[in-house]
């Protein structure tokens, strides 16, 4: 076991564990007791390999960004999860949490959705499946990513506004939780990151992972070497990044960067960068890093991506910025929404606000020609299309 993975507790370090009503014990321990059995089965590893392939449309292309790279004078390759069926790496977890569902019996399925990639991901495999599905959104975010929601609708599943809060993805996540304790034993809950009560941060982690190995064979074959010097991915939950890091937890000589999102300026009050802003609490099950007041109510966050509006980090990343193997640095709204349109006019690729985060961190680092840079481009970003054309400096 790898210091930087889960222990038998269900912690990375000081982070993780399960801190849950009573009423959820049974459906948890359920999961933690079950959930490494079922995915390291022969059978359960042959249903997701074989749907990751014929139907998301793994593996994803390593793709040498030439001209991103001339630019930034390194050589810099994106992993292109915004193809897969979707429009992002979501999938990937989702896939793995019905098949793992479907084995613990289970009828039903809800989760919560922020930018709407999780929900539209969990709509499509439910429908893929014949399952009833309930997604739980933010109104906010209902209203800044119609076009998911419309997608969720025409698949069969329904979308629930969140009215609490600041009506993003916080509040989802409550009030799904909440559904959860009413509806304990028909019912699994698809967690979108790597947050939640232990197992889902491991759980989820695990099924992301196959974003990294894929990353690892596909440098082998283009440039002989599995390992390269920088990966770069947003975080928000922290899903995507823990996927391109997994593989690369021990390899000490790979720079892991993760890139929060700033919104206005770190200390503008309208931010999302938690290692920079938070401190340890507990918030959907699980001890992280929290934005809060000195009185412990949660920090409402802000960040012009729906996917990165999360006033916390989850466990596993908490730990890894903790014990400083993660460099976490963050990039404001305007920066990310600039390096979406560079990415677009440099490559012809549009990419989701999220991934753009990631991009925009490119400027704070000092790169050597023969270096490496690997960016997780996580989501395209046609259901960001509304934000691209208000935000309109472009």
């Amino acid at each position: 076991m790898s210091k930087y993975t889960v222990d038998e507790r269900g912690y990375y370090g000081q982070f993780g564990g399960a801190y849950i009503p009573e009423m959820l014990y049974p459906n948890v321990e359920e999961l933690r007791q079950n959930y490494l059995s079922i995915i390291e089965s022969a059978d359960f590893k042959k249903e997701f390999d074989l749907l990751l392939r014929t139907y998301v449309g793994r593996p994803t292309p390593l793709y040498f960004a030439n001209r991103l790279s001339e630019k930034y004078k390194t050589k810099i390759y994106l992993k292109r999860e915004d193809l897969c069926h979707t429009g992002a790496h979501k999938v990937n977890n989702t896939i793995g949490q019905i098949l793992l569902a479907k084995r613990l019996g289970k009828q039903k399925i809800i989760a919560e959705t922020g930018a709407g990639q999780h929900g539209v991901a969990t709509a499509t495999v439910c429908a893929l499946m014949g399952m009833e599905c309930i997604v739980y959104m933010g109104k906010v975010d209902m209203e800044r990513q119609k076009p998911n929601v419309e997608r969720m609708r025409i698949l069969g599943t329904k979308v629930v506004p969140a009215l609490s809060g600041s009506m993003t993805l916080k509040d989802a996540t409550n009030e799904a939780m909440r559904h959860w304790i009413n509806n304990p034993t028909d019912t699994h809950y698809i967690i979108g990151s790597v947050v939640g009560p232990h197992p889902y941060p491991d759980m989820v982690a695990r099924f992301q992972s196959v974003i990294s190995a894929e990353i690892k064979s596909q440098l082998q074959s283009e440039i002989g070497n599995p390992f390269p010097d920088y990966v770069f991915a947003c975080v928000g939950g922290g899903s995507n990044a823990a996927g391109a890091f997994y593989h690369y937890l021990n390899d000490e000589h790979v720079t892991l960067v993760g890139v929060e999102a700033a919104g206005k300026g770190v200390d503008s009050g309208e931010s999302a960068a938690t290692t920079a802003l938070g401190k340890i609490g507990v918030l959907h099950g699980s001890k992280m890093l929290l934005m809060q007041t000195l009185d412990g109510q949660v920090v409402e966050p802000h960040s012009i991506s729906a996917g990165l509006d999360y006033p916390g980090i989850g466990p596993m990343h908490a730990h890894l910025f903790d014990v400083g193997r993660v460099k976490f640095v963050s990039a404001t709204d305007d920066e990310s929404m600039n390096a979406g349109i560079e990415l677009s006019r440099h490559e012809g690729i549009i990419p989701a606000i999220e991934s753009a985060h990631a991009l925009a961190a490119l400027k704070q680092f000092e790169f050597a020609e023969d270096d490496v840079v690997v960016v997780n481009l996580s989501g395209r970003g046609d259901k960001d299309l509304e934000t691209y054309i208000r935000w309109g400096k472009y």
